[in-house]
């Protein structure tokens, strides 16, 4: 490998982890972030001395992925069904996100928030609070005074902080209370599922419009604890469906397999104050193709009825 060669590994990941959080989405990300380090091969191409690499193509990714945001966000306007980020699996050595910090910032949650601001205020607020980047080279990187800068940071903060859960649990609880969330719901244990849910959790599905899911998000213990058992009776009649346990977006999750282990379903779900607050579905076959082969979702649920 040559010393180019491996600069430009050593900035993929820094340029990912800025670029995902922007847009979301793997695929697009994955788009800015070829383009950045083009920008990085080009410029030393042409004889430039770039003085600190990953502050180069931190400002690259960040104005590449503020202008696909600001087109992605028209078409997320026309997404059918509920839109939720493409989820990225963290366990894994391989994981695009590996030298990225992986917890509240890669939430699906999070990234849901993170869509109801501007994409500059998403910038800012990522660029200071997660990557510790500041102000003056924040305003730099986006193109604005420090002061505006500034209150961008202020504003995001607050919008972000007042939908936050605001009670935490360790990794340990965490992981316990997806065990037996996972072992309720298989074992048809309604009571049991219900007392591991808050009170106005929400169950999320995003098919896209290209696979059967909720049309919206439901919301409250007793109806999501229902949709729950009636989808894992459902599952219970498809012939070889399995599902693997791993951490999706930095939290509990699970892959679900059809008989010839190619990939049908990402479940995310999400924690706070020792409860589950929340629970992603994704069935988008468009927001699955990276982690691997992918089996007929549709076709599978069909059979089951």
């Amino acid at each position: 490998m040559t010393d180019r060669e491996r600069l430009l590994d050593e900035l993929r990941p820094v340029a990912f982890a800025i670029a995902y959080r922007m847009l979301g989405s793997v695929s697009e990300a994955e788009d800015v972030v070829q383009e950045a380090l083009l920008r990085v091969h080009q410029t030393l191409d042409g004889g430039e001395q770039i003085a600190s690499p990953r502050g180069f193509v931190a400002t690259v990714t960040t104005r590449l992925a503020i202008n696909e945001l600001r087109s992605a966000r028209v078409r997320r306007e026309r997404y059918v069904g509920e839109w939720l980020p493409e989820p990225i699996v963290t366990d894994r050595h391989d994981d695009p996100a590996r030298h990225a910090e992986t917890a509240d910032s890669l939430s699906l949650a999070m990234l849901v928030l993170l869509e109801s601001l501007s994409p500059e205020q998403r910038a800012v607020l990522l660029l200071h609070d997660v990557f510790d980047y500041g102000y003056p080279q924040i305003a730099t990187i986006v193109g604005k005074s420090e002061d505006n800068v500034r209150q961008l940071a202020t504003r995001a903060r607050r919008h972000v902080q007042q939908r936050r859960p605001r009670f935490q649990t360790t990794r340990e609880q965490r992981d316990e209370l997806a065990r037996r969330f996972f072992a309720a719901a298989e074992h048809g244990d309604l009571e049991g599922l219900e007392s591991l849910l808050a009170h106005d959790v929400e169950l999320t599905g995003d098919g896209g419009g290209k696979v059967p899911a909720l049309a919206r998000t439901l919301r409250g213990r007793t109806r999501v604890a229902g949709m729950l058992i009636n989808w894992v009776r459902l599952a219970a009649r498809v012939p070889g469906l399995s599902r693997r346990p791993v951490e999706v977006n930095g939290g509990p999750g699970a892959l679900y397999l059809d008989a010839h282990q190619r990939l049908v379903a990402v479940m995310a779900l999400e924690i706070a104050g020792g409860q589950i607050t929340g629970i992603n579905a994704i069935v988008n076959p468009d927001k699955l193709t990276h982690l691997g082969p992918l089996g007929d979702y549709a076709s599978l649920l069909r059979s089951a009825r």
